[in-house]
């Protein structure tokens, strides 16, 4: 597998404390700064792609994985939840507001073989 792109994202949950909705977020994030036309024009069906989706978030425990790869739209994707992202403190509140950062990855089968760059 060759790696397509990289792309990368961040989303928060301000008021909530939702891990799973600022991963989210995170991910559209991400995904809105790409487009993967080419897979029609090398002739590969969606599914021959491999998406890597990395979140970091502080509570990496209290983020629904199932709910993150379902919402990968295209490939078959591997979610790994990491601890990063921050968690700013909001005094007047009590409670934290959730940022999450978002790294994906999308990989096509080597065609080497069957294209050549001139």
């Amino acid at each position: 597998m060759k790696r397509l792109i990289l792309e990368i994202g961040s989303g928060a949950d301000l008021y909530g404390q939702d891990y799973t909705k600022a991963a989210l977020r995170a991910l559209d994030d991400a995904l809105r700064h790409s487009s993967i036309i080419m897979l029609s024009t090398l002739e590969l069906n969606h599914l021959d792609m491999h998406v890597n989706v990395t979140i970091g978030v502080h509570e990496p425990i209290k983020v629904d994985v199932e709910e993150i790869t379902a919402a990968v739209p295209r490939g078959r994707a591997n979610v790994d939840i990491v601890l990063g992202g921050q968690n700013i403190d909001a005094e007047r509140i009590g409670q934290p507001s959730v940022i999450a950062t978002c790294a994906v990855e999308a990989f096509i089968p080597d065609m080497t073989e069957r294209f050549e760059i001139s």
